[in-house]
């Protein structure tokens, strides 16, 4: 197995955030396969860089290798995550850097998924290459959250979005919300939605604002039109909605929204990944929907979009829970803040 407790040296780091930095091209492109980045390093010099682009394309470290050529030889691999074993859509990228010549391959951390799960290093230190598992793991890890936590617990990781004035309100008592942020802000959601596999809304929410919740930014550096279409489930349980090419409401035009009607969302998580390969999933409904989802601890990220404004106490809530006591309230830990603009975005974790 390899030694994960090798020297993490400057150099080491250093090359294999050229990797992510790399990985990083095709996080809106590649789902269902994960983000993947990968530089060929020889006498300190990057002489070869690639990544994963699009699922049934070839790997990172293809592109990679492809780009190094003959300098591959004798040099040493960065890559993000641990390099397939198996023949899928494409060839093992553990059996072509074996046949490049490398000597050495760095990898930021192991692949969860059951067909490769420590393979790909084995078969490299058979051929004789020295591995080094455990540069930047975290960094890396954080451009696949719902890959690697569906590889490993066959749930999706979910982020759920409000955007709220500062005394916590989502629309008006009419459900008038259009805009309660600015520009910046409903931009920056054009992100959350380019890197998901899944939109999930409630039937009130499409009733009420009739949403799209499609990407349709052209600031992403990459065609709105070239990024896989996410999708979109609505929670459905007293049926008033259904398929139409006529429908008043967008989304029930299109023929592969998802009408979920019944109870559970845990087994809608679970389908999501087990039958639509759904990894990460953006939650964008009502107090309702949004306050299901936290209070039954499924909310793996939530986001707030904070408006400087006041919408008094006959607006709308931000979610619908109702603690009876301080003891029973949800608390987040401010995993980071920035201003967009007027607004402030606010990204939290469940404590």
């Amino acid at each position: 197995m390899p030694n994960s407790n090798h020297s993490q040296d400057a150099k080491d780091r250093y090359f294999m955030m050229l990797a992510i930095e790399q990985a990083k091209r095709g996080l809106y492109t590649t789902r269902p396969n994960p983000a993947v980045g990968c530089v060929i390093v020889q006498a300190d010099q990057v002489v070869g860089q690639g990544f994963h682009p699009k699922a049934g394309q070839p790997h990172a470290e293809v592109f990679a290798l492809k780009d190094a050529g003959i300098h591959a030889v004798g040099a040493c691999a960065y890559v993000t995550l641990e390099p397939c074993s198996h023949t899928g859509r494409t060839p093992p990228c553990a059996r072509a850097l074996i046949e490049s010549g490398v000597k050495r391959v760095v990898i930021a951390g192991l692949d969860p998924n059951p067909q490769v799960a420590g393979r790909g290093v084995e078969l490299l230190e058979q051929a004789g290459i020295a591995v080094t598992v455990g540069v930047l793991t975290a960094q890396a890890e954080a451009l696949n959250k719902g890959f690697l936590r569906a590889m490993r617990s066959q749930m999706p990781y979910i982020r759920l979005k409000i955007a709220t004035s500062i005394d916590g309100r989502t629309a008006m008592a009419s459900g008038e919300s259009k805009w309660i942020t600015g520009t910046a802000a409903r931009e920056d959601v054009q992100k959350l939605r380019a890197q998901s596999g899944a939109i999930i809304t409630g039937s009130e929410t499409v009733i009420v604002d009739n949403p799209q919740l499609n990407v349709r930014s052209s600031r992403l550096g990459i065609a709105p039109e070239e990024i896989p279409s996410a999708k979109v489930v609505i929670l459905d349980r007293r049926e008033r909605l259904k398929y139409d090419l006529q429908s008043d409401y967008q989304l029930c035009t299109q023929a592969d929204t998802l009408y979920w009607r019944e109870d559970s969302l845990t087994e809608l998580l679970k389908t999501l990944v087990t039958e639509y390969q759904c990894y990460d999933v953006l939650v964008e409904a009502g107090a309702s929907v949004a306050g299901s989802f936290l209070q039954q601890q499924l909310v793996d990220e939530l986001i707030v979009y904070q408006a400087p404004c006041l919408l008094g106490a006959q607006a709308r809530p931000m979610v619908d829970i109702n603690p009876l006591l301080l003891a029973q309230q949800l608390r987040f830990d401010i995993q980071r803040h920035e201003q967009l603009d007027s607004d402030i975005k606010l990204t939290l974790l469940p404590l």
